[in-house]
């Protein structure tokens, strides 16, 4: 019985982001419907298809980069892995970190299903998602905030643009300093850490986190390496959605502005919903810093519309390994907290 309240309460919950998910996109075209010229042209004007065709190019190229990255984490610690799997495995978690299915995010299935093929070796396994996790969100800040400083976003006019802008800068700074410690302490050997290690609920995955960097902390090429790779799925995310931008009608913002837009609003993705936090983080950007909030929507849809082509490669994959992937669920859910 408590297997299936467990199992219920995950439900609602996913049933419960879907429709936050819902009603915040809903709100978003009321917003838009304002503006029926704008509409009207982004539906009515041509667009460029060559460049859509191009965004989609590009952003599939930067979601490989990151599988690529991956891999490299899970070769640096000594684990047979070969590029096939992670693409496989990497896929899979692109899937399900799109689209929940009310289950597990991505992350988890990769670690499992990674986990599952090194059974004496679960903590590297872990430890690899974790680190690639940690790094993918960190150099997003440090791309972020080299782009405030050097574009005067520090200084916007806009009050809300420019306390986003100084947050993100902020965040930046403590996490280097946090990394240098870290580097400096031995990777967590200390009190303070052993002992929020052992807080209730969030201390098993402070212990996964602090499991991982104990593993990277004397590979710091490895760490270096990975950064610059990641450094470049940024950028190549920013130049995809500039592209999808450039294939719609309308005014578009300029390459620079996109080095701001697109990070912001990929870090509004940190909110656990399937949907709306990054369309409506695009659509607010774009509307104080073009006057085309409608466009800015219509981006952010548009690019949603990539990301499910994107992650068909993972529909296929899934096809072709359900009852590998059902057992990891089943695993995740048995194990909570893993």
């Amino acid at each position: 019985m408590l297997i299936s309240l467990q199992t219920l309460k995950k439900h609602l919950v996913t049933l419960l982001k879907i429709g936050i998910s819902v009603a915040i996109l809903a709100y978003l075209v009321r917003d838009a419907l304002r503006d029926p010229d704008a509409l009207e042209r982004l539906r009515t004007d041509p667009k460029q298809w060559w460049l859509l065709l191009g965004a989609w190019a590009v952003c599939g190229t930067a979601v490989a980069l990151t599988l690529v990255r991956w891999w490299y984490l899970v070769w640096a610690v000594e684990l047979p892995f070969t590029l096939r799997s992670a693409f496989r495995l990497g896929f899979l978690g692109y899937l399900f970190n799109l689209a929940p299915m009310g289950i597990v995010g991505g992350d988890l299935i990769k670690a499992v299903m990674l986990a599952r093929e090194h059974r004496d070796q679960r903590t590297r396994a872990v430890a690899s998602v974790v680190v690639d996790r940690v790094i993918g969100l960190y150099v997003l800040f440090l791309v972020l905030a080299a782009a405030v400083l050097l574009l005067g976003f520090w200084n916007h006019w806009n009050a809300d643009i420019r306390l986003a802008s100084r947050i993100a800068v902020g965040v930046a700074a403590v996490a280097t300093g946090g990394i240098g410690l870290w580097f400096h302490a031995g990777a967590g050997t200390g009190r303070i850490v052993q002992a929020l290690v052992r807080l209730p609920r969030i201390g098993g995955w402070l212990g996964k986190l602090v499991d991982a960097s104990r593993m990277y902390h004397q590979r710091p090429g490895v760490l270096m390496a990975s950064g610059v790779m990641t450094v470049g799925v940024h950028c190549l995310f920013v130049f995809g959605i500039y592209l999808a931008a450039r294939g719609l009608p309308g005014y578009t913002a300029t390459l620079r502005e996109h080095f701001v837009i697109v990070p912001m609003s990929t870090v509004a993705t940190i909110i656990p919903l399937p949907a709306g936090p990054q369309e409506g983080t695009i659509q607010f950007l774009y509307a104080q810093l073009a006057a085309a909030g409608t466009k800015g929507l219509v981006v952010g849809l548009t690019y949603r519309i990539i990301t499910i082509l994107i992650a068909l490669v993972g529909v296929c994959y899934y096809l072709g390994a359900r009852r590998e992937v059902a057992q990891a669920i089943h695993e995740v859910e048995e194990e909570e907290g893993y």
